[in-house]
């Protein structure tokens, strides 16, 4: 791990800082620091800049050095925000790596890394939060004339208070005030990040012996709402040090007023402590597991890779136990004094893995993704600076977070293509960024999967990486039977009833009548995929997309599932004025509505991103189906991603086709993943699993290798082809978009671009081409496909040629209004 840059000036030496702003510049920004601040700068730490005209933003000290920029004159830095660097030098590593790989811009992964409750937002008003009963008295003479001048305006821009105190520099002034919870400032610096914090009661010292608390009692005769309020506190001091207001409220029966009596006479005394928002109950699960033979021979396999290989694979089967290897692998990390990494594809996996991991490391815990708001992201990234985290359950931004030592790394499910951040930049893999995070701390990477991604695979077979298997299931449980379904063939028998095949139907009610619970798997959320006219084919599309609309009957809106854009559904064709609209697609919602009418009895939930909504909204429907609250569970590719249910003994498959025959290089590799990983989720305990898969081509070459749980020849035949169509891992591929409002501007634009880099490049550049969706957003949009071989050429030439052939594009004065999006490795 990197040594931090640690340059302090103390004489009177000019110093000048490089920072990275959180814009999309191509360069880090030079700034000038006043000599009486030489002593405080520090690398990692956030400061106060001016950049353009008007606008204010913190930004990220890079470097500290002694020399001005040569182009253009440094501007003062307007306040240092950090005592301490809260990023360190090597997550400015990392930033850097990404920057360059994924070709973006610092201020772009910069955007990506950091919460957004430690960076400050760029509006522009202040307005005054200063409480009643808060002692004016204590304000600073400008201060004053600041809340005064708010009070009458109600509002003031920066340079309105600029123009009151007569003086440039007014941030230290408002951040002082700031902090003291006196000002919220919406725009200029605005330190979002606020530790939670709770009120807590204590006698005053001379109510705290029992001759004093007599006495007490005795004075609030005549106040017995009052009495009421001590004698509960009394009783809750004894249980617990950490007394709340609304504790003593609900032992008592008082109210509010009383006890804010009690404050005013000075018999409890009020103190505001920092509490966690991770605070839980723990999980009663079974701590004391032990390795069967398979396990303890991978465990073992695995320590002998980490001595020669800095990344391992682990290949193991759904149910095998992959989960407990990684338990020890953290204990081992932990027990040495180091920190870990759980990278897990899905925020929806993290509840029941966190169940599982916090019973083990308790407080030593911390999760961190997406659905947690600001100030819990904040708090995470704090308790990782401190080392209070050592273990981070995550999803991919967890990769960012200010690890301190970190002793392993592991990375679950890593053939999930979640791992892959599409929009906006930096447009990066989770996965490969996790194995740069682990060469830049010196420590092991362990990914781990039923169905391995194929470049994964290859890595390992062709002894880049260490390769381990675990290919036997945990306990007695058995890999699941699993049987197709020719749709074709039973319609002809009269065998179908709406979505559902008689052996499919006869599979669910069987199970029900042993008490066991079912999955079922559309890949379609909604309701109704395709809304038709039956008299002149006319299509619902999105105005802004060039993409059908999707009924949802939860909202009876018709949504579009590219923009957001939403409409009411259409009872008359507007093209030819019939109202003949037919219904044709289906859904979750539908394959429920549909079940509810054949199995009315059956207790059905749904699991998708429309029934998941909020932070706990996944928590909720497992924790639900895991009680048997539910009997049958409909889901996306959610329900695939190695959740672990004792009584779900049936999967069903409702239409494999439509993964299957998805126009991508890697669609075969995925629907086989993906039916197998779902396959996974049955009989994962003694009793035995079955899986129906529902499919218009049952003789499908993925379909039997399936039906074999034949992941090595789905490999074998995905690498020849792999081979021969220049496709990864054998050729990297880099994907430009070129996106432009006019059509035949982006015509123009995707052909003027790809003929420059195919002048050096030649038959490795494709297109332009129009994408399988056209237009998003009311943009259009042509694509060029690079493939670059992996021998005899440096793709470091490559991107320095293509950021060339960009900067060119761009300057030119009729290319103005086309937008270029960069995506290495687009899969």
């Amino acid at each position: 791990m990197p040594e931090p840059q640690n340059l302090f000036f103390t004489d009177r030496t000019t110093v000048f800082i490089d920072v990275i702003l959180p814009l999309a510049l191509a360069n880090t920004y030079t700034y000038r620091i006043p000599v009486e601040w030489n002593d405080k700068i520090q690398v990692g730490v956030r400061v106060m800049v001016q950049f353009g005209k008007n606008k204010i933003y913190s930004a990220i000290v890079k470097q500290i050095s002694k020399e001005a920029p040569k182009h253009y004159e440094a501007k003062y830095i307007l306040d240092i925000i950090d005592e301490k660097p809260i990023v360190d030098a090597a997550q400015l590593l990392l930033w850097d790596w990404i920057a360059d790989y994924y070709m973006c811009s610092l201020g772009e992964v910069m955007q990506a890394a950091l919460p957004s409750a430690l960076k400050l937002a760029s509006e522009t008003k202040i307005v005054s939060a200063i409480p009643d009963d808060f002692d004016r008295s204590t304000l600073t003479d400008k201060e004053y004339l600041i809340i005064e001048a708010l009070e009458v305006a109600g509002e003031l821009k920066v340079n309105d208070i600029v123009k009151l105190l007569s003086q440039k520099s007014v941030f230290p002034i408002l951040k002082v005030m700031f902090d003291k919870g006196i000002v919220l400032i919406s725009e200029e610096i605005t330190e979002r990040y606020k530790p939670k914090t709770k009120v807590f009661f204590s006698f005053a010292p001379e109510f705290r012996d029992e001759d004093g608390k007599r006495n007490l009692l005795d004075g609030l005769n005549r106040a017995p709402k009052q009495q009421d309020a001590v004698l509960a506190f009394m009783q809750l001091a004894k249980m617990s040090t950490d007394v709340t207001r609304q504790m003593i409220m609900e032992a008592s029966g008082c109210g509010s007023g009383a006890i804010t009596a009690l404050i005013d006479k000075g018999v409890f005394q009020v103190k505001e402590k920092v509490v966690s928002r991770f605070q839980g109950e723990d999980i009663e699960l079974d701590a004391n597991f032990e390795f069967n033979a398979d396990q303890q021979r991978a465990y073992n396999q695995i320590q002998e890779c980490f001595e020669t290989k800095d990344v391992t694979l682990l290949h193991g089967v759904t149910a095998s136990g992959k989960t407990q290897l990684y338990i020890r692998l953290i204990e081992q990390a932990i027990a040495a004094g180091k920190s870990a990494l759980y990278l897990l594809p899905e925020i929806a996996l993290t509840a029941q893995i966190t169940a599982r991991l916090k019973l083990h490391f308790g407080d030593k815990l911390g999760v961190y993704h997406s659905k947690f708001n600001d100030n819990e992201r904040a708090e995470v990234w704090h308790k990782v600076m401190k080392n209070e985290f050592q273990i981070i359950v995550g999803a991919r931004s967890s990769v960012f977070l200010p690890f301190q030592d970190l002793g392993i790394i592991l990375v679950d499910e890593e053939h999930e293509s979640s791992y892959k951040q599409y929009d906006p930049a930096p447009r990066y893999h989770a996965r490969d960024t996790a194995i740069y995070l682990g060469y830049i701390h010196q420590t092991k990477v362990l990914l781990g999967s039923a169905t391995p991604s194929i470049e994964s695979f290859y890595n390992a077979k062709s002894n880049k990486y260490g390769f381990v298997q675990l290919l036997e299931r945990y306990g007695n449980a058995q890999l699941p039977d699993i049987h197709i379904v020719d749709i074709p063939q039973e319609g002809r028998k009269e065998n179908m009833f709406s979505y559902f095949s008689g052996n499919l139907l006869k599979a669910i009610e069987g199970a029900l009548e042993r008490k066991e619970q079912v999955i079922l798997f559309q890949n379609r959320r909604g309701h109704t995929t395709i809304i038709q006219c039956n008299t002149c084919g006319f299509v619902a599309k999105c105005v802004n997309c060039d993409v059908s609309m999707t009924y949802h009957k939860s909202s009876n809106m018709m949504h579009c599932h590219y923009c957001g854009h939403v409409e009411p559904p259409i009872k008359i064709c507007p093209a030819c004025g019939m109202p003949h609209i037919e219904s044709k697609g289906f859904g979750t919602e539908r394959v429920e509505e549909e079940l509810e009418l054949l199995m009315p009895n059956a207790r059905i939930s749904r699991l998708d991103l429309d029934s998941t909504k909020g932070k706990n909204g996944f928590d909720k429907i497992i924790g639900a189906f895991d009680e048997h609250e539910f009997d049958i569970l409909i889901g996306t590719q959610m329900v695939a991603k190695g959740l672990d249910f004792g009584r779900v003994s049936l999967i069903g498959i409702i239409n494999a086709d439509t993964m299957i025959n998805f126009p991508d290089f890697r669609a075969y590799e995925r629907a086989f993943s993906l039916f197998l990983q779902v396959a996974g989720r049955a009989g994962r305990r003694e009793a035995g699993g079955q899986v129906i898969i529902q499919t218009y081509t049952p003789k499908h070459r993925v379909l039997e290798q399936v039906v074999a749980h034949d992941y090595q020849g789905m490999f074998d035949t995905e690498i020849k082809e792999r081979k021969n169509f220049a496709y990864p891992p054998f050729y990297r591929v880099i994907r430009i978009d070129i996106k432009h409002m006019d059509i035949q501007k982006c015509y123009d634009g995707a052909k003027k671009f790809g003929s420059a880099l195919r002048q050096q490049l030649g038959s490795r550049v494709l297109g332009p081409e129009t994408p399988l969706v056209g237009r998003v957003r009311n943009y259009f949009i042509q694509t060029i496909t690079l493939k670059i071989e992996r021998n005899n050429i440096s793709i470091v030439k490559v991107k320095d040629l293509i950021k060339h052939v960009k900067n060119d594009f761009i300057a030119d004065k009729s290319n103005t209004g086309t937008r270029i999006v960069i995506d290495v490795d687009p899969y």
